[in-house]
């Protein structure tokens, strides 16, 4: 358990392959995500507040956030050299905020567009 920006964060890591625990985290994520509001739930529950906790299982939300982050810099790059905006695919709340963090890091603004599932980010010039 750590703290990240305010926020509470849970690994879940298994010593013996990662593999083991890739059920909890299913096909993209899907099943990490609905335990990840499980947990929120049963905080609520007993606390009465509501939790911004972020669950990871076998490092599958860091390794995304890296692979986002990169993502994110392509666009930047993309929209400095072409000076128009870059709409990018359609992705989960966690995926938009590390890739709109990403985007302010590097000097830009971004906005999320659309209407779940199909929100997106769009970096603009």
């Amino acid at each position: 358990m750590d703290v990240e920006a305010d926020r509470a964060a849970v690994s879940v890591i298994s010593e013996g392959t990662s593999r083991d625990l890739q059920k909890l985290v299913g096909r993209d994520g899907e099943v990490l995500e609905a335990l990840q509001e499980l947990t929120r739930l049963a905080v609520l529950r007993e606390t009465g507040e509501r939790s911004r906790l972020m669950l990871d299982i076998a490092g599958f939300r860091a390794t995304k956030r890296e692979k986002l982050t990169a993502l994110a810099q392509e666009a930047v790059e993309q929209v400095k050299e072409s000076g128009e905006a870059v709409k990018l695919s359609p992705m989960t709340p966690f995926e938009r905020k590390v890739v709109h963090d990403a985007v302010a890091a590097a000097g830009l603004s971004s906005e999320s567009e659309g209407e779940e599932p199909q929100r997106r980010v769009v970096v603009l010039p």
